[in-house]
């Protein structure tokens, strides 16, 4: 049974279709293994187990019916501490919203469960989720799958440990500029941030609303692909016969591969080394808009993330880590007018960056241009701080700004992901190229 807990979630849903694994023994184990490890408060702000141990017994009885109501139906999961469930606290990993208790579940939670998903319980997080580092003295800060002393990327933190210490079989989270794709990669996991307005909103705790998104952190990308279709009650991606001849792609020249660390850029190039000895074709591409894009972001970012949130932070400043309270009140000087200008400018750079990518099946960049940074100089060095959160979240907000889906993927090489951005609203077909991706990088690693 404790090879359940490093199985995917699809090999996993395989098991119970076929018999070999009773969903309520394989909840049982899963709740076993979050008791018994030691970092377990550090992952999960709160375990449901009661909530668990229901679904997963309605699973068990599905299936010993043959009536199961999908492919992940008994799967055990974990959820981000910024989705609404019902009569459980949901506080964004923040004392602003210390005992907030929401009455019914947010409706991709619904969703999911109605498709069979068995919710383990809630992740810690990144502040209000405004940060893509995952530290969080306020909370906790989880742990780093490579690095016991490192940050594991946020602000979807929880959710990419819970998954990567074997402690859920796929963790749902949020990508506003990177918050899906950074723990997954800093903790080698597939992560899929999906394209703004996808994904309901409905019962998630906004940061900025018009950038939010929904997304799988996950062991595959079958299980993301799952995943999505699971959180939105539709049909997943044709995954069979996924290869990489005939495809493709454009490798990102601008601001993404500035200021490379030494490993991400050894194990970027390596990555692009495989897949064209795998057969596909790469170009280089430069595209100024994004250049001119990225000093939209305070603007875009934080000035809608303060806005959402001044009155409440405000109202208590003093309960919030200093570092975030600063960037939230980095929208106190954005005003209306910039707000408007900003959106006007980036609607034109995004029909630029769509006219120039659209013969290409997706855009490769390296994920994070640097390696988890170390918590305890993070919490002592203020300038180093600022320094690796924006640099963390420089490559992924390109996705977030050109309205793209994009998914990371393990190169091999620990905390090193290769980031595929797609066009918006393709998600099915980035995951059959990303599984051509996955299985030549698997295959050569």
């Amino acid at each position: 049974m404790q090879d359940w807990l490093t199985m995917s979630a699809t090999d996993l849903g395989r098991g119970i279709e076929g018999g070999a694994i009773d969903p309520e023994a394989l909840t049982d184990t899963y709740l076993a293994a979050i008791a018994a490890h030691p970092l377990r408060d550090a992952i999960y702000s709160v375990v449901t187990e009661t909530r668990a141990r229901a679904e997963a017994a309605a699973a068990a009885a599905r299936a010993k019916a043959g009536q199961r109501r999908g492919p992940l139906d008994g799967v055990p999961i974990s959820w981000k501490d910024l989705f609404d469930s019902a009569g459980v606290a949901t506080e964004a990993g923040s004392a602003l919203l210390k005992g907030r208790v929401p009455d019914r579940d947010a409706e991709v939670l619904r969703t999911a469960t109605a498709a069979g998903l068995v919710c383990l319980g809630k992740t810690h997080m990144s502040e209000l989720a405004f940060s893509g580092l995952g530290l969080n003295p306020i909370t906790a800060t989880p742990p780093c799958v490579n690095d016991a002393d490192a940050v594991p990327g946020g602000s979807s933190s929880g959710a990419a440990a819970s998954v990567a210490f074997g402690l859920a079989a796929c963790g749902i989270g949020s990508d506003t500029g990177g918050s899906v794709r950074i723990p997954s990669a800093w903790n080698d996991l597939v992560g899929l941030k999906t394209t703004a307005t996808r994904l309901s909103l409905d019962g998630v705790v906004p940061l900025a609303a018009r950038f939010d998104t929904v997304g799988p952190l996950a062991r595959s990308v079958e299980d993301a692909a799952l995943m999505l279709a699971a959180l939105e009650g539709g049909k997943p991606a044709d995954l069979r016969g996924a290869s990489l001849r005939g495809l493709r792609f454009a490798t990102l020249t601008t601001i993404v591969l500035d200021d490379l660390r030494e490993t991400p850029e050894a194990a970027h190039a390596g990555a692009i080394d495989r897949l064209r000895a795998a057969g596909a074709v790469i170009e280089e591409i430069a595209a100024p808009e994004v250049a001119e894009a990225m000093p939209l972001s305070p603007a875009l970012f934080t000035g809608e993330a303060y806005g959402l949130w001044r009155d409440v932070i405000e109202a208590a400043p003093d309960k919030m880590f200093a570092p975030i309270l600063e960037r939230f009140r980095g929208g106190r000087e954005i005003s209306a007018a910039d707000y408007v200008a900003a959106w006007q400018k980036l609607e034109k750079l995004r029909a630029s960056w769509n006219a120039r990518v659209a013969g290409y099946d997706a855009v490769l960049m390296p994920a994070a241009p640097n390696l988890p940074p170390d918590c305890e100089r993070l919490m002592r060095d203020g300038a180093y701080y600022v320094t690796e959160n924006l640099l963390t979240l420089r490559n992924t907000r390109v996705g977030n700004l050109m309205w793209l889906c994009a998914v990371t993927l393990p190169t091999g090489v620990p905390s090193c992901g290769l980031l595929l951005c797609g066009k918006p609203f393709q998600e099915e077909r980035l995951l059959r190229v990303a599984k051509a991706v996955e299985d030549a990088l698997r295959a050569i690693s």
